[in-house]
C-alpha cells in the first residue's frame, strides 16, 4: 500500500550524457509517478532551469561542456535553486568520489549501476525531507523535530562564516572562493564542526545553522 506521500506534480531533472541510461532511469521514474525533465550536460541543465524549477535534480558526474561538480556549483549559487535536493548520479564509486560529491554540495551519492527500486527510494527521501525543511514552520508543534547539539559549543570566528555560509546552500569549493582559501581548508573547517556539533552531514549542519538564525 502506497503511503501519504504523493508525487502529484512532482518534477524531476535528470542530467546525463548517456542516452541509454536516460531513457531507461525516464521511463522507471515516470511509471513510477513522476514528471521527468532530461538534459545531456549541465549547460543545457541551467538553461531548462531558467523556465523550470524541479522538485529535485539528479545528476551524472563526468559530462561534456559542464560536468556535474560545475553544474552543481552554478546551482548552489543561485538563491532560488540552492534549496533543490540534488543526487549525483555516477560510476565513480571511491569512497573519495562519494567525499567529493557531498562536499561539493550534493544531498546524495549513488554509484552506477543501481537497483531502481533504491533510485526511487532515495528520491522520495530526499522529497520527504525536503518537504520537512521547507515547508513546514518552526512552531511549538514541531519543535521537536530541531536539530539537536551539544551545549556550549564555541566556533572559530572563521568556521562561523563558513557555517553561515553553508546555511545559504553554498558548497565547499564556492565559501572557499569567498573566504580566499583552499577547499581542503573548508573540509577542514566543515569536518571539525561536525565533530562539534555530533551532526552527521553538512546538510543538517546548515540546517542547525538556519535554527540557530531563527532562534
Amino acid at each position: 500500500m502506497k503511503d501519504n506521500f504523493s508525487k502529484d506534480s512532482k518534477k524531476l531533472l535528470l542530467v546525463d550524457d548517456d542516452p541509454n541510461l536516460i531513457l531507461l532511469v525516464k521511463d522507471y521514474l515516470e511509471f513510477q509517478g513522476y514528471e521527468v525533465m532530461t538534459a545531456e550536460n549541465g549547460r543545457e541543465a541551467l538553461e531548462i532551469l531558467d523556465n523550470h524549477i524541479p522538485d529535485m535534480i539528479i545528476c551524472d558526474v563526468m559530462m561534456p561542456e559542464m560536468d556535474g561538480y560545475a553544474f552543481i556549483e552554478k546551482v548552489r549559487q543561485e538563491p532560488h535553486l540552492s534549496w533543490i535536493p540534488f543526487m549525483f548520479l555516477s560510476a565513480k564509486g571511491q569512497s573519495q568520489d562519494r567525499v567529493k560529491g557531498l562536499n561539493n554540495g550534493a544531498d546524495v551519492y549513488m554509484v552506477k549501476p543501481f537497483e531502481p527500486e533504491e533510485l526511487v527510494a532515495q528520491v522520495e527521501s530526499s522529497l520527504k525531507q525536503s518537504k520537512r525543511l521547507m515547508r513546514q514552520p518552526p512552531t511549538k508543534a514541531n519543535e521537536h523535530q530541531k536539530i539537536q547539539v551539544p551545549q556550549n559549543i564555541e566556533l572559530t570566528p572563521t568556521e562561523l562564516k563558513v557555517v553561515q555560509l553553508l546555511a545559504q546552500g553554498l558548497a565547499n569549493k564556492f565559501i572557499a572562493e569567498k573566504l580566499n582559501v583552499s577547499q581542503r581548508t573548508i573540509e577542514s573547517h566543515v569536518s571539525n564542526m561536525l565533530n562539534k556539533t555530533n551532526l552527521k552531514n553538512r546538510t543538517e549542519l546548515a540546517r542547525w545553522a538556519i535554527e540557530s538564525q531563527r532562534a
